[in-house]
């Protein structure tokens, strides 16, 4: 099989870009959930409309993501890049807006395309630029995500606190401004020789061998894109409904956003010395007690359990696409689109059926049945790949 060469040095300009668009990206992303309660109290939504609004744009991660891979791995284009970039900065933006719940779910299902487009293509091409540091270089191009995802709360609640949600569109000029400078800077994607092949004979490709372990991979990160979203979308309601106030809420989810990017990074590092497993092992094993501690701690504590949530529940999340990247380098976009766009678009099918849950029983009950989600994926941790980890002569188990 042909595919692209990785370089053995790190270019940390087009890492620079690659996390920049990731950055903005996902800045633009993560205003949805800490104004879901202004949502609820504009749009009077029930827990099952919550779930809807919320399921619909994961379920296009799913719908967009692993067809964008698999044009980004054969076409050297930056339009999903750019173009999914624009989108989110426009639509997003839109929802403060929006007259209906069904015009707000089309700006947040549009918003949520962009984001699909260019997720799997940028992320392909971290291995590419990162070298012999791309457990590294992932963390560092997560840690963009992640931390937009804990800037975005605290900027979009402060925003829509002074101004109002009917003035959300004027926060498009930063993300306009950001394409801009990313239209100069950011490098062209190299495709990967597989132009010929079909979806289905591309798939066969990609995987070959190794398509159960890359499938086990998959499973693993579908559960916990299953309980890291159902915290992300019904916290901010249960803590509302508790007395917290909209910054408060946008604070919580700030932490524990930024919380995974400590976590991310230290799991990058880590991985480029242990191997991927034990970061597996370690981070759902404890997720289950974080997330208990975080729906029972009182007052300010909250801050607290949200920091040690979060910290358990994202560090995994880098590890498990370079992991699937190190077991299927020819078709790195692709890869990604299966460990992030459909694992997390499946995670978000269950959105509608945890908000429905919440109406029935209460926020409180469903969420605590959730945390312990992860124990079950501990089983699946076990037939994990021994990939990642150094041998004595400097090279990845993992290399071919």
């Amino acid at each position: 099989m042909t595919m692209t060469t990785l370089n053995q040095n790190t270019n940390i300009k087009a890492i620079f870009a690659l996390t920049l668009v990731h950055f903005m990206g996902d800045f633009y992303s993560s205003f949805i959930m800490p104004l879901l309660p202004a949502f609820v109290d504009r749009h009077t939504l029930t827990m099952a409309q919550v779930g809807v609004l919320t399921g619909i744009m994961r379920l296009l991660a799913f719908i967009v993501q692993p067809a964008i891979g698999y044009f980004a791995d054969r076409y050297e284009t930056r339009f999903f890049a750019l173009g999914g970039l624009l989108l989110t900065v426009v639509f997003i933006p839109l929802a403060g807006i929006a007259p209906t719940f069904w015009a707000l779910t089309l700006f947040l299902a549009l918003g949520s395309v962009g984001s699909s487009m260019f997720h799997p293509s940028v992320t392909g091409m971290v291995p590419v630029y990162g070298g012999l540091r791309a457990g590294f270089s992932m963390s560092v191009f997560n840690t963009g995500g992640t931390l937009a995802f804990g800037i975005g709360p605290l900027f979009i609640t402060s925003f829509v606190a002074l101004f109002g949600l009917s003035a959300m569109p004027a926060t498009m000029l930063i993300g306009l401004v950001a394409l801009i400078f990313l239209y100069h800077v950011l490098p062209v994607p190299e495709a990967e020789a597989l132009h010929y092949d079909g979806f289905i004979e591309s798939l066969k490709q990609t995987l070959g061998h190794v398509w159960q372990s890359i499938f086990l991979i998959w499973l693993v990160m579908m559960l916990r894109a299953v309980v890291g979203q159902s915290f992300l979308t019904f916290t901010p309601v249960y803590l509302a409904n508790k007395g917290y106030s909209l910054m408060s809420v946008g604070s919580t989810i700030a932490i524990f956003v930024v919380a995974g990017t400590v976590s991310g990074l230290a799991a990058g590092l880590l991985s480029d010395r242990t191997g991927y497993k034990p970061i597996f092992y370690f981070s759902h094993a404890l997720m289950t007690p974080a997330l208990i501690l975080l729906l029972f701690l009182p007052g300010l504590w909250v801050f607290f359990g949200a920091f040690v949530a979060g910290f358990f529940v994202l560090a995994a999340v880098p590890i498990g696409v370079v992991m699937a990247q190190e077991l299927a380098p020819g078709g790195r976009s692709m890869v990604a689109s299966l460990m992030m766009g459909l694992a997390y678009g499946l995670g978000g099918v269950f959105s509608p059926l945890i908000g429905k849950l919440a109406d029935i029983f209460s926020i409180k009950a469903v969420l605590i049945t959730v945390a312990f989600i992860p124990l079950l994926s501990l089983v699946l941790i076990f037939f994990f790949p021994d990939v990642g980890s150094k041998n004595k002569f400097g090279s990845t188990a993992g290399d071919s």
